[in-house]
């Protein structure tokens, strides 16, 4: 596939050139998350074509954000892991990200909720005002999907699957439709969570992680009156 230029000397552009390709932001807030397999990749990736994939990636490790690393033992093979210049893209991917929850609507037919979209909300929404001097841990069920959150000091770490040592607080949610970020946060508001630990701690989480107060996409846009008005 041929990779798309703009032919203007500007960040943004140059930006865009290396990371704009579909998929090419995914692959990146997917190892964003943890490095992975390309199985690990494609599997979380409903939809990706093996050959977009593949290219995306040999794309990715030329531009010097994705590089191959051989996986610790007991595991074997290469996983694919984001270089310092990848993991410098996490600001401007949770931010995309945080406005793009503004924007989402009812969910569309077919669409999905993965692990490592729920894992990087949380990181985008932390706030670390609220957690300041916060140190405790949760564990999120939801569905097949596991995530853990924790906070030592008021520094923030979030991964998929359990979390390395026995959480503060297990929140098992039930969602009926999909389990997004703000599903889970509303159930979490209102109590529709069943809970292993302090009830206190599902406070301090909506207060650590509530999402964003950016304008949603029905609000109408606070726009200054015009200078002739």
């Amino acid at each position: 596939m041929k990779r798309r230029y703009f032919g203007q000397y500007c960040g943004l552009a140059r930006a865009l050139e290396l990371v704009g390709e579909r998929w090419g932001l995914l692959i990146i807030r997917d190892l964003t998350v943890r490095p992975q397999r390309y199985t690990d990749l494609f599997e979380g990736l409903p939809g990706i074509p093996t050959n977009v994939l593949s290219t995306r990636l040999k794309e990715l490790e030329e531009a010097g954000i994705v590089e191959r690393r051989i996986a610790p033992a007991p595991q074997r093979g290469v996983l694919y892991a984001l270089t310092p210049a990848g993991h410098d893209l996490e600001p401007a991917v949770s931010a995309l990200g945080r406005w793009g929850t503004t924007q989402l609507g009812e969910p569309r037919p077919g669409e999905i909720v993965t692990p490592s979209a729920v894992v990087m909300a949380l990181r985008a929404a932390f706030d670390p005002h609220a957690a300041a001097g916060l140190t405790t841990s949760w564990e999120i069920h939801a569905g097949d999907i596991e995530v853990h959150a924790a906070v030592a000091e008021g520094q923030l770490t979030a991964g998929i699957g359990p979390a390395a040592d026995k959480p503060d607080l297990v929140i098992d949610f039930q969602p009926d439709d999909l389990p997004s970020y703000l599903a889970l946060m509303q159930a979490a508001k209102c109590g529709l969570v069943k809970l292993d630990g302090p009830r206190e701690l599902l406070d301090t989480f909506i207060r650590v992680f509530g999402p964003s107060k950016a304008t949603p996409a029905d609000a109408p846009a606070d726009r200054s009156p015009a200078l002739d008005d």
